[in-house]
């Protein structure tokens, strides 16, 4: 197994102020000053991301990271499954804000992301509490036997449909599904991208979700859209 460029990691697991991640000013700037601070092993984290990684820009950096935290301390999950690990980050701050015993059930259909990923995670503070599984979540997911009281749906645009029609009869009633992605750098209402198929997934779920009366939803305007889902009682 490759290993990652230990110069990126930190020495400590202190929190520290890194540049902004939206960019040098603006609303980005302000928000990730007047927000808990990015810890650094994250912030190193995201920064090898990008160097070493196509696309590193999926990952959920500082404000969307301490929002999953965050979410995860208000809806005191037992059980999180997450589809899309991508290089980890998010995984690891869901397992941030678990409660002892709590566990992060992440897939990613990539095994070329094993060698980057796996380093970072099993490196981490919350490690013990982070099950890295390569597979399709799909298929996968529902033989685990396990009940989730949250998940995060990150992966293929494509198959968004398909994975929140697996995900939501092994989710409890009551429980909740954390869309990222949602709104696609508006192109979910740019004709320019009526055939492109990863826009179309969205559309798709999107569209799906809006009329499915199992759940109650919302989505915000944060980054690329996030949706929030629960799962009605009844």
């Amino acid at each position: 197994m490759k290993s990652v460029d230990t110069s990126l990691y930190p020495k400590n697991k202190t929190t520290y102020s890194p540049p902004s991640q939206g960019g040098a000013g603006g609303e980005s700037a302000y928000i990730e000053t007047h927000i808990d601070p990015e810890p650094e092993y994250l912030y190193r984290l995201w920064r090898a991301t990008n160097i070493h990684l196509l696309h590193g820009r999926m990952a959920s950096g500082h404000l969307q990271g301490r929002l999953l935290k965050m979410l995860v301390q208000m809806i005191r999950p037992k059980n999180i499954l997450e589809v899309g690990t991508f290089s980890g980050y998010s995984a690891i701050c869901m397992a941030e804000g678990l409660e002892e015993g709590g566990m992060v059930y992440t897939f990613e259909i990539n095994d070329e992301q094993e060698d980057f990923t796996r380093p970072w995670i099993e490196g981490s503070a919350v490690a013990d509490k982070i099950r890295f599984i390569i597979g399709d979540a799909i298929t996968e997911a529902p033989h685990l036997g396990i009940e989730f009281d949250m998940a995060f749906i990150d992966g293929n645009k494509r198959t968004y449909v398909e994975t929140y029609e697996a995900v939501l009869p092994i989710l409890r009633p009551g429980g909740f599904i954390l869309a990222d992605n949602t709104l696609w750098d508006g192109h979910v209402t740019d004709p320019a991208y009526a055939h492109d198929q990863q826009t179309q997934g969205i559309v798709k779920f999107n569209d799906n979700v809006a009329h499915d009366q199992r759940v109650e939803k919302v989505i915000l305007p944060l980054r690329d859209g996030l949706t929030i889902i629960r799962k009605k009682e009844t």
